[in-house]
């Protein structure tokens, strides 16, 4: 059991929090977390603390100081069960401040019978939270606006103080500390590169500069700069221990871009639900995660998948339920080399860009995690393999687009719209 003390005296802005967690084995106990500091300086990533608190600090005079305070700094206490409270403190990250402000100078809010929208730029794609939620809206959404510019400075390879970007410069040198979300990040990582047969790998960043679509004019790569470059590629090569990790050669990077925008739309899903909210949509750059009853009483959510050969335009759409839709393809960000057309989607067991017949991969999943995983080694497997893949995967169903028509799974029909 976890028990903490939580003092908020008089009206005084700062918050004084001590847990203390048994120590397993030993019989007693030790800290397992603390800190002191006002509540306003608490932006950006979220420390979720279940807490039973002691009766001494759980009369009702406590209780509303600590919700005005809480709702005022922009912080949610959940729900209250007896002496069980749940509730998030904003941390400081110094690193999320402008990141968030980038993110908050985007954001578009919006409301249409009791449903609530919030649109804005983050993770480099455009993103959308729909919800439906008690309390003030704007509160509900500037923690999840704190929390994604949270992710996106602890995990964006553009930042130059990332922990992405200090583990690639210590890559050959030294071993890098992290905390216990990115050790479960790293944990998902070693599970999906083992489910997709190795064609998920977050070590594929020197390929990824190597073929630059966005280069003007476009550039081609000898093969010998190619090998060079996969000699740099290896997940397996990644040294991993309790609480740090380690590039063991120079010139290895890592990049959480093939996961990084599904894991965050699984996490901010949670995070709305933790927050009160009875139904949620969460669309990252066209990956969505939704639970709850749809608007407008519809029987499910209805989600457009676009045409790869009509880009804007929908070839049929999905109803999802407590469900997740990710979508790859490379018919958008690619380039063209003396008539011949490269993806951005690499293949790291060649190192070149796919060239399999596949335009884009549709998957359907429980998380988006898992759906954005299996639809991007699903077209780089290619339509047979990749079709064996969502096969064998449990509660998964998708379709593959090829360039001579669309190859689906059996289960794909379920959700299909037309």
């Amino acid at each position: 059991m976890i028990s903490c003390n939580i003092e908020l005296p008089g009206r005084s802005r700062w918050l004084t929090a001590r847990a203390n967690l048994p120590d397993a084995g030993r019989g007693s106990k030790r800290v397992y977390a603390r800190f002191s500091r006002p509540l306003g300086a608490w932006p950006i990533e979220f420390l979720r603390l279940r807490t039973l608190l002691a009766a001494p600090y759980f009369g009702n005079q406590f209780h509303d100081a600590f919700i005005r305070t809480a709702v005022a700094q922009g912080t949610i206490p959940l729900r209250v069960r007896g002496r069980r409270l749940n509730f998030f403190v904003a941390r400081m990250n110094a690193g999320a401040e402008p990141v968030f402000a980038r993110i908050q100078a985007s954001a578009r809010w919006s409301s249409s019978a009791g449903w609530q929208q919030v649109s804005f730029q983050a993770l480099g794609s455009p993103c959308r939270l729909q919800f439906l939620a008690p309390g003030p809206s704007l509160a509900f959404g500037q923690t999840i606006l704190k929390w994604v510019a949270g992710f996106e400075a602890r995990y964006s390879r553009f930042l130059p103080d990332s922990l992405i970007s200090r583990i690639n410069r210590a890559a050959g040198k030294e071993w890098v500390a992290i905390d216990p979300e990115t050790d479960r990040l790293f944990a998902l990582c070693h599970e999906m590169h083992f489910l997709t047969r190795g064609v998920f790998d977050p070590t594929a960043l020197p390929l990824i500069e190597l073929w630059d679509w966005k280069a003007r004019p476009p550039v081609l790569p000898e093969e010998a700069t190619v090998q060079a470059a996969l000699r740099k590629v290896g997940w397996r090569k990644v040294q991993r221990a309790p609480g740090k990790v380690f590039l063991p050669e120079t010139g290895m990077t890592l990049d959480l871009g093939g996961v990084g925008k599904e894991y965050a739309v699984d996490q901010v899903l949670q995070l709305a639900l933790e927050l009160g909210a009875t139904s949620v949509l969460v669309d990252f750059g066209h990956d969505v995660r939704v639970h709850g009853p749809a608007p407008q009483n519809k029987p499910a959510w209805h989600i457009g998948l676009e045409d790869p050969r009509r880009p804007g335009q929908c070839w049929t759409g999905v109803a999802i339920n407590q469900r997740a839709v990710a979508t790859s393809g490379d018919y958008l960000r690619c380039f063209v080399h003396e008539g011949r057309r490269y993806g951005h989607i690499l293949d790291v067991r060649t190192g070149r860009p796919v060239a399999n017949g596949c335009l884009a991969v549709s998957v359907v999943a429980p998380s988006c995690t898992l759906a954005g995983m299996l639809s991007t080694a699903a077209f780089v497997l290619g339509p047979e393999e990749g079709l064996r893949l969502l096969e064998s995967t449990y509660a998964a169903a998708g379709c593959i687009i090829t360039e001579t028509g669309r190859v689906p799974s059996r289960k794909f029909c379920e959700y299909a719209t037309s």
